[in-house]
């Protein structure tokens, strides 16, 4: 039987203090009853001694310490699982809040999880095409890696976010799902999430767990820990590849910031709490595949600078923590070439392992290589135009000045509706190439240009007709 006390200290924000206590446990659920009746939940934060922080999943305004009474019920938060989840919207409390009917639990998990074991690990490997040009093969993402999304205020990542989420595809015929969190979302944000799942029919193989700005706090932190929860289960219970985009990671972390204010705890870096790296490294590290089991956890954490500010704690710590970064480019944006990912900045470490023959094409990687240098030095010789004028450039400067335009309109610029799968990807890279002379194509090698350079495939098909 629970033990119910009446030794309520004070209330902090979200944070109770209550004295007395006796085998408390940390995260162990806590119901608040007030004087009037009303139950609320908690969680405990913080256990020390016959003290214990409880973190309340409502709001406490209008609450008085005055016949507050607080039962530990000796159980953590946990979510009802089932492969019905699929398909379905739910709030940060896991309720579902698309009109639906509750789900039947196959079984109940802590959502709190663990880092997988390194030793239990898998090396992240194989494709996962999201239909983006710019990420399919500037920046490959593969099953089992953990790879972010750096993005801006204003900055369309919520548009990327559900086309990412809208296209991703493994190519093998294995079973794919995406789960999608939305911590702090305005109420706009979250309708459009909702919607264009809806519209697109990508609601069919996805699950959505949606906390908005007006929603507890307590639930922006869950919320990406329940994604997670779900995801392990159809990945290592039902043998599922499984893509997790997380947006917004800032929100996250500015939670995480207001319930250490509340705790009176000495602040770190910014005002963000010394533990902060290690918070976020418990949710990436839930990524990645381990051995003897077929399915995968593919994480897409989406975060907005503050002012653009590559060097802020959250991409800071963020990007040591995980294997490379898409990074959004507001230049780009401006410019209505859509989505605005800037490859030059943008990193995917474990690209290799999803690039070659059998995963993609065995002139993948080398063409990655070939389009990034030309378009480095475009971008180069545009810098150099705007100083010198035009007119001052070489013809093959002119040349590469040209590449750098199309490539950002053509190539990049795809917009957010259009879907192209990696030969397509692969393709309009060596149509872009085609205007360079052999000479200038210095990553590829004979054999590569002589199998897939578009001018040597058409002589083939003269002789052969």
């Amino acid at each position: 039987m629970q033990k119910i006390y009446q030794n309520i200290q004070s209330i902090m924000g979200p944070i109770l203090v209550v004295e007395g206590v006796e085998g408390v446990k940390y995260e162990e659920l806590v119901e608040v009853t007030t004087a009037e009746g009303k139950t609320k939940m908690g969680k405990v934060l913080e256990a020390n001694g016959d003290k214990a922080l409880v973190q309340m999943f409502e709001s406490t305004q209008g609450l008085s310490t005055t016949g507050l009474k607080a039962k530990f019920l000796g159980k953590v938060a946990k979510l009802g699982v089932s492969p019905d989840m699929l398909g379905r919207i739910f709030n940060g409390a896991g309720e579902p809040i698309d009109g639906g009917p509750a789900v039947l639990a196959e079984k109940h998990i802590d959502i709190s999880g663990m880092a997988i074991n390194p030793y239990s690990r898998n090396f992240p490997s194989d494709f996962i095409q999201t239909g983006i040009s710019s990420l399919d093969v500037m920046n490959t993402l593969v099953r089992g890696q953990k790879l972010p999304v750096f993005s801006g205020s204003g900055l369309p990542h919520a548009e990327l976010a559900t086309q990412i989420a809208r296209q991703a595809k493994v190519n093998d015929g294995s079973e794919f799902a995406v789960v999608f969190g939305a911590m702090g979302v305005t109420f706009e944000e979250a309708m459009y999430f909702q919607k264009e799942f809806e519209r697109t029919g990508a609601i069919e193989k996805s699950t959505l767990f949606v906390n908005t700005a007006a929603d507890p706090v307590v639930e922006r932190i869950a919320v990406p820990r329940m994604a997670l929860s779900y995801a392990e289960y159809l990945a290592f219970e039902k043998d599922m590849h499984v893509l997790v985009v997380l947006t917004d990671m800032t929100n996250y972390a500015e939670a995480l910031r207001e319930v250490s204010a509340a705790r009176k705890e000495v602040p770190g870096r910014r005002g963000y709490p010394g533990y902060l790296y290690t918070d976020l490294a418990t949710i990436y590290e839930r990524a990645g595949r381990i051995k003897g089991a077929k399915g995968s956890v593919t994480q897409m954490p989406i975060l907005s600078m503050p002012e653009d500010d590559i060097t802020h704690p959250i991409p800071d710590l963020t990007g040591y923590i995980t294997e490379g970064q898409f990074v959004m480019d507001r230049d780009l944006n401006q410019k209505k070439q859509l989505p605005p990912v800037d490859v030059l900045k943008s990193l995917s470490r474990l690209a290799g392992a999803g690039m070659g023959e059998g995963k993609t094409r065995d002139d993948h990687s080398k063409l990655k290589d070939q389009l990034f240098a030309c378009y480095a030095r475009g971008k180069d010789v545009r810098e150099l135009a705007v100083v010198l004028g035009e007119s001052s450039l070489s013809e093959i400067d002119r040349v590469y000045l040209g590449f750098a335009t199309d490539y950002e309109e053509q190539f990049i610029g795809q917009g957010f509706k259009e879907e192209r799968d990696i030969i397509e990807s692969l393709e309009l890279g060596w149509e872009l190439l085609r205007r360079f002379p052999v000479t200038e194509l210095k990553r590829l090698n004979e054999k590569t240009i002589k199998k897939f350079h578009p001018d040597y495939r058409d002589k083939k098909d003269e002789v052969a007709a």
